[in-house]
């Protein structure tokens, strides 16, 4: 009898099988097949993950709250958590910056001209607007709308409440380990079919975007990947083996199911359910990737920051700005702190991008000439995010408990 391929082995064979029937559909210009006959299975299989995202960030939130038992440690943790997030966010920075300015001192950037190309920018009302936004007028509006950061923030108010309340609490805890049970068995059914949308969204972007990857952005692209390279080696596999002991391989190999789903999906928020079961198979403490991981699906982006800066110092040559060092600095810290309150969904990076940009001067319709190749973009970046929220939830399991729950 043949032994049944793991589930990573199910996503990496779906993977190089939608790039081979990708690459046919591309050469033989059928490619039109891909978008109308199999990306709407990939949409399917994404719609249930978004689907049940809500109430896995609600109910796993409030469960790990509740499981810590003081709100002490709830703030201990969240404190680790945000301290990670901003220092790995900050070195992605500094790493996408220096290679962005060795591509052009080594004259590899192609300079495009702007031409007919526009792009108009989404309105950005500034920090005080988005801090506003995170706090919810209605409850029921932030679960409709999926709006994460607001379900994250009404996920620590009714956990925190239920922790004050005591046993007064009792029903209400009863209640979320009984529906945490029921969307754990959906998750795991939805999470059995990954195999399927990686096919179909990989198959879909090799033959749709074929053309693009050989173009005149080739070099850009070349830039920002391997940024995300470098940041996962050295940042990710440091902190792996520094702070949770675990092997570099090790950490890869647990992250691999995740990081292709979010390489073929582009989207932090629909990764999540298997983000959160690769990191508890690799050790992390359940109630800690809990509160993790929700929240570094909404505002840890290093990936996107590496591909705001690579952006930035290529749409500045071919504005013909040159940016200063102040202004560089300046980039650095936009892009590390313009996280919070961007969506874990495919794009969100080009909304960042808008803001940078205007801040260091450059013309927003610049934008319009990377546009075409976004989504080549944006499924770097996203993989990068969630590798990085993966590592988070394994050094914060390291710095509260000591130890990982099944370390080997």
């Amino acid at each position: 009898m043949k032994k049944k391929l793991s589930l990573p082995q199910q996503i990496i064979s779906a993977l190089i099988l939608g790039v081979v029937v990708g690459l046919v559909c591309y050469f033989t210009q059928t490619a039109e097949f891909t978008a109308k006959f199999l990306k709407p299975f990939g949409d399917i299989f994404v719609n249930l993950l978004k689907f049940i995202v809500v109430p896995v960030v609600l109910l796993s939130m409030i469960q790990g709250i509740l499981a810590m038992g003081d709100l002490r440690k709830v703030g201990t943790v969240g404190g680790k958590t945000v301290g990670y997030f901003l220092g790995t966010t900050a070195v992605a920075c500094v790493i996408g910056l220096v290679l962005a300015n060795a591509f052009l001192a080594l004259d590899l950037f192609p300079n495009l001209t702007l031409g007919d190309t526009t792009y108009t920018a989404k309105q950005f009302d500034g920090f005080m607007s988005v801090l506003i936004g995170i706090f919810p007028t209605n409850m029921w509006s932030a679960f409709v709308n999926a709006n994460m950061l607001q379900v994250i923030v009404i996920a620590l108010f009714l956990g925190g409440a239920m922790l004050a309340a005591g046993e007064k609490s009792q029903m209400c805890r009863d209640f979320v380990d009984s529906a945490y049970a029921v969307i754990e068995q959906l998750m795991a059914f939805i999470i059995s079919l990954s195999p399927i949308g990686v096919f179909t969204y990989m198959a879909w972007v090799t033959a749709m975007q074929g053309a693009e990857i050989l173009g005149s952005l080739a070099l850009v692209l070349l830039c920002a990947y391997v940024g995300y390279f470098l940041h996962a080696i050295i940042v990710y596999s440091f902190s792996a083996k520094a702070f949770a002991g675990l092997s570099p391989v090790a950490f890869f190999k647990g992250a691999v199911p995740a990081m292709i789903f979010a390489f073929t999906s582009a989207s932090s928020t629909a990764t999540l359910p298997v983000s959160k079961e690769c990191a508890d198979n690799m050790g992390a403490d359940k109630d800690i990737s809990s509160f993790v991981l929700p929240l570094g699906a909404t505002v840890h982006m290093d990936g996107t920051a590496i591909y705001m800066c690579v952006a930035t110092v290529f749409l500045a040559t071919c504005a013909g700005v040159q940016l200063t060092l102040t202004q560089l600095i300046m980039v650095v810290a936009i892009a590390t702190l313009s996280a919070i309150g961007t969506a874990g969904t495919p794009g969100a990076g080009v909304i960042m991008l808008t803001m940078v940009l205007g801040t260091v001067g450059i013309p927003v319709d610049y934008i319009g000439l990377i546009i075409a190749v976004d989504r080549l973009f944006d499924m770097g970046h996203t993989t990068m995010n969630i590798t990085g929220d993966i590592a988070g939830a394994l050094c914060v399991t390291k710095w509260t408990n000591g130890k990982l729950s099944n370390n080997k």
